[in-house]
């Protein structure tokens, strides 16, 4: 039942950034408009100055938006193929079921680098997006999006004996 678990776990992340992905290129304008928000650091009141300069640009704003649906897509990649071998590990040896949860722990590594590393740490830190009502929704988001891959990560990652 555990290894059910894992595999279902790790499914959901491999959806979950697919998705997120997915609803980043349908709503590619809506998108560049919210990264160029947050990397122009308009509109912030509460702390007008920073130690580093906004950025702008169509140039950087559409990389960075880039970088951000790319890994994205590879986290869903790596968390659907981690699902896959641990679903074909099902029944085999804990080691081998062990290894086969390699791509998916990796998959979760990189959301975590997304929500947490991309959006809160760069977006939340540096940019200060917490000073606007979008961006702070966003960091919102991106703190429950880390957690939840955190926990995942944290359950998958437990040695089957």
């Amino acid at each position: 039942m555990n290894r059910l678990l894992k595999f279902s776990l790790i499914v959901f992340v491999s959806l979950f950034c697919l998705m997120y992905a997915a609803q980043n290129l349908v709503n590619l304008g809506p998108a560049y408009s919210f990264v160029n928000s947050v990397i122009s650091m308009a509109d912030h009141t509460a702390y007008p100055t920073s130690f580093g300069p906004a950025l702008s640009g169509s140039f950087l704003t559409w990389l960075i938006l880039a970088i951000i649906i790319v890994l994205e897509i590879l986290a869903g990649l790596l968390a659907g193929k981690g699902a896959m071998d641990m679903w074909n590990a099902r029944h085999e040896s804990a080691a081998e079921f062990n290894a086969a949860k390699k791509y998916g722990v990796i998959g979760c590594g990189v959301a975590l680098v997304i929500w947490f590393g991309l959006f809160s740490t760069i977006g939340g830190a540096y940019f200060q997006m917490w000073q606007t009502p979008l961006g702070n929704a966003a960091l919102t988001g991106a703190f429950q999006y880390a957690m939840l891959n955190g926990l995942v990560l944290l359950v998958v990652n437990q040695a089957d004996e």
